[in-house]
């Protein structure tokens, strides 16, 4: 078992290095032009809902899109009503990562992180021997952001292939089978530890990422996963939440709202989770992409389902 926990620990390290390199590259490469949208086309709250959905593709995380309309509304830039459109967009936006890693292309990273590191190498090279005009100067900016973002994916994949190796070891693990029976007889169980492990590290995709591997290794039931799954999306609240404690009387309601759809959302569909597990059978053979599309239908649904509420008239209230 120690060993279980040692090479799981470096395969999210590893894994967590790469999501990290992707959202800081992604954000110097379309951050300041995302803020800049962010103020401008978020009118309607359609608009909102599409500008959160792109936003946190793009950058990689929710919870970091969560805490920028946190603070637009502490700073009075946008009203309430309008942000929590966003809020619900950051909830699908953040599926592109797990069905990225749901592809099977586990073998390219090796290749993608060497391309990629030439590029990158590349880059340094040009600028440090030769002096570029403006516009030159911004397309390699870009073009070495890229790379970084690329090799970020690659070594997010290299996590989840070391994390993947340990499926034969803790599959004979006591612990691990106890866990397995007990939340197949209450799915609960498994809610409860996808909200914590969410809670404890800070991210939904790290979670969802190393139960996807579980699922792939075949020795973690699909009904156990969409559990987790549910509970991931009301963990990744927490640091928003803690945020929040110091934030406006705006920011609060951005953060208490955003735990109040993942908490209602994971709640209507506890009950649905065998029903879920059966479409996810229909929807591919893989185990892994049935969790990320498991997890992007609860997004896109939750989201569709709240975007109404945001056209009442009592939202403007408190604003």
């Amino acid at each position: 078992m120690v060993y279980v926990v040692i090479v799981t620990t470096i395969g999210f390290i590893i894994f967590f290095i790469g999501m990290k390199l992707m959202e800081i590259s992604l954000f110097n490469l379309a951050g300041e032009k995302m803020l800049t949208t962010i103020e401008r086309a978020t009118k309607t709250p359609l608009h909102g809902l599409t500008i959160g959905t792109i936003a946190s593709a793009l950058l990689q995380s929710s919870t970091a899109v969560t805490l920028l309309a946190i603070s637009f509304v502490n700073g009075k830039l946008l009203p309430f009503s309008r942000t929590f459109a966003i809020i619900l967009g950051t909830n699908i936006g953040t599926c592109l990562t797990t069905i990225l890693i749901g592809l099977n292309i586990l073998k390219f990273s090796k290749p993608i992180m060497i391309i990629t590191a030439i590029i990158w190498i590349f880059t340094i090279i040009i600028i440090e021997f030769q002096q570029f005009s403006r516009i030159n100067s911004t397309f390699i900016h870009k073009l070495r952001q890229c790379a970084i973002a690329l090799f970020g994916f690659a070594v997010i994949i290299e996590g989840i292939k070391i994390m993947r190796s340990v499926g034969y070891r803790l599959e004979a693990s006591a612990l691990f089978d106890n866990f397995i029976n007990a939340s197949m007889q209450s799915p609960f169980i498994g809610l409860i530890v996808g909200a914590l492990l969410t809670a404890l590290i800070h991210s939904s995709a790290a979670v969802i990422a190393m139960t996807m591997g579980l699922a792939a290794t075949g020795v973690m039931p699909i009904e156990v996963c969409i559990a987790i799954v549910l509970g991931s999306n009301v963990g990744t609240c927490v640091t928003a939440l803690l945020v929040s404690l110091t934030s406006s009387k705006g920011g609060k309601l951005v953060a208490y709202s955003h735990f109040l759809l993942n908490i209602i959302g994971a709640l209507l569909f506890y009950p649905f989770i065998e029903a879920l597990s059966l479409l996810s059978t229909f929807l591919s053979q893989s185990l892994a992409m049935q969790v990320a599309y498991i997890q992007t239908i609860f997004n896109v649904l939750c989201s569709l389902l709240a975007l109404p509420i945001c056209y009442f008239r009592f939202m403007k209230r408190w604003d």
